[in-house]
């Protein structure tokens, strides 16, 4: 659905854009999601059998439910030679950007010899979720899993949908992933959290999938840890009048071929380029095969005073990406707050970020860039603290410590340190 909002109205939309529908709230679909959270937490394999063949339309056994190596070595032969060079590009360049997003163990000696540090901790066991349905997603296997490789996580499980694309089983194959499950929606997420007697229990759960996914990460989080809740796709772009309608119509129309409940935005100063890029709009959309859910998104474009002012716009909404098609985009960077992943100038689409530039395309959507962050390294270990004091250095303290425990009025705390030199 196109819509063009002239620059009286942009008010008006930008604040419904920002009330966009929040999976904080309730929503009718949380009751069933709780029902198949517990029929797997009570059942196991038998409840991912039933829901397999009562969603998926496949009937599998308990011993099927394991992707075995012979499914993959099928799997090979299936897909297009050229994938796997394009494949390892990708993998390459994903993983130096993920490298660099290492943090580093410390520990410092203060004076009365005390100790102070931190470490980094890798996760023992991930669980990757790869949705399936409307598309195959080799790219989700990649973003999800080599960040937590990189961390240094020792067992991946990974679950899709049955039945599970083969470019999906190459991708996971050849990042190393050695346990895959054939098994989707809510009760693939319960099976990661809770275990089964196929499926182990994981640390945390990580990968985008439908409402019923997402809202199944909402229910079990606490029980293991989740790197976010994914909402409905979504781009803008900032253009002015020198940019390039044709590109732009088709980064808009791409992000919308993602989900019916995907939105892409256009603000611009220039009528005449928003003339243009409508007219690309009605002239690619008859050519593209998801059309029908295309039309069913959201595309908009809106008529702005200035970059500037459609740059303030852009950090209230806080979109997943962002898309800077302005002359010297790096001038306006600063500016930009929030933003789950910014792409700078005509020849940066964000099909390219989505996957083989390395950045990860695991992003905050539904306005929540303005406090997360993309799916990192950092995802995938724990920080533990380090404290060593010695007897000198504790007594040098310890007056004050008994202070501020007994202001908080806990005795017990204040005895800790008091029953050490009385």
């Amino acid at each position: 659905m196109l819509k063009l909002v002239p620059k009286e109205k942009v008010e008006a939309e930008v604040k419904r854009l920002i009330a966009r529908k929040s999976l904080a709230t309730d929503m009718p679909e949380e009751k069933v999601v709780r029902e198949i959270l517990r029929e797997v937490k009570e059942n196991g394999d038998r409840a991912l059998i039933t829901f397999n063949k009562r969603f998926d339309k496949v009937e599998l056994t308990k011993e099927q439910l394991k992707v075995s190596e012979e499914e993959i070595k099928k799997a090979y032969k299936r897909v297009k030679k050229e994938f796997l060079p394009s494949l390892s590009k990708a993998i390459t360049n994903i993983t130096a950007y993920h490298r660099k997003q290492k943090g580093d163990e410390w520990f410092e000696t203060l004076p009365l010899d005390i100790v102070l540090g931190q470490r980094l901790i890798p996760l023992q066991r991930v669980g990757v979720y790869v949705p399936g349905g409307r598309a195959a997603y080799p790219s989700s296997v990649l973003m999800n899993v080599i960040p937590a490789k990189v961390a240094g996580v020792k067992e991946i499980i990974l679950v899709s949908p049955p039945p599970i694309s083969s470019y999906v089983l190459v991708a996971a194959a050849e990042i190393g992933v050695k346990s895959i499950y054939k098994v989707g929606g809510a009760q693939a997420i319960a099976a990661l959290a809770y275990g089964t007697e196929t499926i182990p229990r994981v640390d945390k759960i990580v990968g985008p999938g439908n409402i019923y996914v997402t809202l199944a990460k909402k229910e079990v989080f606490g029980v293991v840890g989740i790197e976010g809740l994914a909402g409905p796709s979504e781009i803008l772009i900032i253009a002015d009048g020198d940019a390039e309608a044709e590109f732009i119509a088709a980064d808009l129309l791409a992000q919308a071929e993602h989900d019916p409940d995907a939105f892409s935005l256009l603000l611009t100063n220039s009528a005449k380029l928003a003339a243009e890029v409508e007219k690309q709009i009605k002239k690619q959309l008859p050519r593209l095969s998801r059309r029908k859910i295309i039309e069913a998104a959201e595309i908009m474009i809106m008529m702005v005073e200035s970059i500037h002012q459609a740059v303030e716009i852009s950090n209230r909404i806080a979109p997943e990406h962002l898309e800077l098609e302005i002359s010297s985009p790096q001038r306006s960077l600063e500016q930009v707050k929030n933003a789950g992943a910014v792409f700078l100038g005509p020849h940066s689409p964000v099909a390219v970020g989505d996957y083989l530039a390395g950045p990860n395309h695991v992003l905050p959507t539904g306005g929540t860039a303005r406090f997360a962050s993309p799916l990192g390294v950092y995802d995938f270990v724990k920080h533990q603290s380090i404290i060593g004091y010695t007897k000198p250095a504790l007594k040098n303290v310890w007056k004050d410590v008994k202070l501020l425990a007994e202001i908080e009025g806990l005795q017990a705390h204040a005895r800790a340190i008091d029953v050490r030199f009385s």
